[in-house]
């Protein structure tokens, strides 16, 4: 009766304890440390994980940070072949600027409109819209009947100069003999004087249509040319074979674009920084990158009544003839400076790369580092650093195109490997 009592002890002690721990880990407070440790756990790991992201983001940023960590080698010989000029960036007082729109023309003084000189019939034309012709160079030919007759009247004049001096050695052989009386030598010699000057009169008129020596020698009947007088680019053309053509009526206009006017409007309250011979730098659309140096060369007298602004004529250099007439254009007027100095670089020592503006800073013998800066106004072939640069460093504020190229070209030697 005992072991049985214990044996049934036994069995109801194990269904407690069974029931015991089952509540417990149904109990709130066991899932809530359940689900804080799994928390914990994931934690950790994304805490991991960021890390490993952070870690390999840090590490690409590394490898391209806008050329933070490259720099440009090159030794003061190659330095000096290569014109990359270094000098310490410093403070100045910029020019004001006076900006101002405009339009361009061409240089009214170095247009020309061709016409013949006298009239006749258009049978050649040898220049067309658009060429470059130089001065004295025939654009057309005509055939005309006052030159037929200027002609005519040239060859009577030397069939009359020979006859004259003809007679002139005759009368003097007759006086020699003391067969003629010696006044009749003065009048020969006086008539031999007067052909001379009419076939002398005759054959300028010939040169002042276009008859060159040559053509009169060739015993043919010349035509008449139209010759272009300064050299340049035919902006207008209106011969055409067949037409008949006048001293009234242009056959071409000639510009010589190598110098043009751009025409801008100064404000009446602007007038007082502004003169004769000042200097200017013209900007257009089509070539943003380039700036054309020029200077005014007229100011009117006469205040627009309703824009209240005058003309001023600016005239600029035009290699290549880049600048267009009728192109819209901008121009600069430096005037004197008014302002605090700030600190302030040769343009030409700004590069652009991948949309960032670059300076070269030099770091030690030899070695430049590509700086991105932050730029202000521009004026005088300077222009103001408002963030990247302090005053003092070392840059090269010549040859910066030469560095550029040698970091573009490191770079692609880097992608290559």
């Amino acid at each position: 009766m005992n072991k049985k009592g214990i044996i049934i002890g036994l069995i109801l002690a194990i269904a407690l304890g069974g029931g015991v721990a089952y509540r417990l880990a149904n109990s709130p407070a066991a899932g809530e440390r359940a689900e804080h440790a799994e928390h914990a756990e994931a934690g950790h790991g994304d805490e991991n994980k960021e890390g490993q992201a952070e870690g390999k983001e840090d590490k690409e940023h590394g490898g391209h940070d806008g050329h933070a960590e490259k720099l440009v080698k090159m030794t003061a010989e190659i330095q000096k072949k290569n014109g990359v000029v270094v000098a310490a960036a410093k403070k100045l007082q910029m020019p004001g600027v006076i900006s101002a729109t405009g339009k361009v023309e061409a240089n009214a003084d170095r247009i020309a409109h061709v016409s013949p000189r006298i009239s006749g019939k258009i049978v050649a034309v040898r220049a067309s819209l658009g060429d470059s012709v130089g001065a004295g160079q025939v654009l057309a030919t005509l055939d005309s009947v006052e030159l037929g007759e200027a002609l005519s009247r040239y060859h009577q004049s030397k069939t009359r100069l020979s006859l004259a001096q003809s007679n002139m050695e005759r009368v003097k052989a007759l006086v020699d003999k003391k067969i003629a009386a010696r006044k009749e030598i003065l009048q020969a010699e006086t008539d031999f004087k007067t052909a001379q000057t009419e076939l002398h009169t005759d054959q300028e008129r010939l040169a002042l249509y276009g008859v060159s020596a040559g053509d009169l020698k060739a015993g043919r009947k010349p035509l008449l040319p139209v010759r272009s007088p300064i050299g340049g680019v035919i902006t207008e053309k209106h011969a055409i074979v067949g037409e008949l053509s006048d001293p009234a009526k242009s056959l071409y206009t000639i510009a010589d674009l190598s110098s043009v006017w751009v025409l801008v409007d100064i404000h009446e309250k602007d007038l007082v920084k502004v003169r004769r011979g000042q200097a200017a730098t013209v900007m257009v659309n089509a070539f943003p990158a380039a700036k054309f140096r020029g200077r005014i060369t007229y100011l009117a007298d006469v205040v627009d009544e309703a824009t209240r602004t005058i003309k001023a004529r600016v005239e600029v250099a035009n290699p290549g003839r880049k600048l267009k007439p009728e192109m819209f254009a901008t121009v600069e007027l430096a005037t004197a400076a008014d302002a605090p100095a700030v600190l302030a670089v040769p343009e030409e020592a700004v590069q652009e790369l991948e949309g960032k503006k670059l300076i070269f800073v030099a770091e030690g013998e030899g070695a430049f580092e590509p700086r991105a800066v932050g730029l202000g106004r521009a004026s005088g072939g300077m222009v103001e650093v408002v963030s990247g640069l302090k005053e003092g460093e070392q840059l090269a504020v010549k040859g910066g195109f030469v560095l550029k190229s040698e970091l573009q070209k490191g770079e692609i030697e880097g992608h290559d490997h």
